[in-house]
């Protein structure tokens, strides 16, 4: 099957529901334990990358992560190309609950030359690598103002296996309350779609941003690794 295949045959009405919810949701395989262990592998080609990022040196936790270059390997490139189309409903929903504009146009390639006009150039596509010991702070992915409000991770390492802990960690602030967290172990191949920077929760006023943040727990044993897809380019 193509990554549009795979990405077609998802439960996209049980995923938006479950975004709506709680800001993230996980998908069903999307990749093959071999096609995973061979984007793996492209993290020793550094030619691959735009730059390296070490996570300690900015303290944004420990560990390493590199941006791809524009270059993208086929599958990346498919595999985002095959999400957008049906993140974008749901993105422009989001948008009209909240009252923002809603600038993404139906195809990605218009959206990120759009990017490209404003001052964000760079891709932003990530693969990630942690060690024993390494982790990611909770944050957020905005690049820019050309901001898309979805995102997603997909596990190239098999859980258990190859790595212990290392969980994906999402907080969200909710009003005059406090904050909520969750975790999420996420088979290998499997991918976890979730809001970049906020997500609509109702109130008695109508709708209001919800801020949400992600990481990564500690791993204690192990390599671990996971491809971002992320659907704007970074100033």
């Amino acid at each position: 099957m193509t990554p549009h295949d795979t990405v077609a045959g998802q439960d996209w009405p049980a995923l938006a529901a479950e975004l709506d919810e709680h800001g993230h949701a996980p998908t069903g395989p999307l990749l093959t334990p071999g096609t995973c262990r061979e984007i793996s592998a492209l993290y020793g080609d550094t030619n691959r990358f735009r730059t390296t990022v070490n996570m300690a040196r900015h303290r944004f936790g420990s560990g390493e992560y590199r941006y791809f270059t524009h270059d993208l390997p086929d599958v990346v490139a498919e595999l985002r190309a095959a999400f957008y189309p049906w993140l974008l409903p749901i993105a422009r929903d989001w948008a009209e609950r909240l009252g923002k504009p809603a600038p993404w146009p139906d195809d990605l390639d218009e959206w990120i030359a759009r990017c490209h006009a404003a001052g964000q150039s760079r891709s932003a596509q990530i693969l990630l690598r942690y060690g024993p010991g390494d982790w990611n702070a909770l944050h957020r992915d905005v690049f820019g103002d050309m901001l898309f409000p979805l995102q997603v991770v997909v596990m190239l390492d098999e859980p258990g296996v190859d790595f212990t802990g290392g969980e994906f960690l999402m907080v969200e602030q909710r009003p005059r309350a406090q904050s909520r967290g969750s975790s999420t172990t996420l088979p290998q191949g499997h991918g976890l779609v979730f809001t970049t920077r906020d997500r609509p929760v109702a109130s008695s006023r109508g709708w209001s941003n919800g801020p949400m943040k992600h990481g990564v727990s500690t791993v204690r044993s192990g390599s671990r690794h996971t491809l971002g897809l992320v659907f704007h380019d970074a100033a």
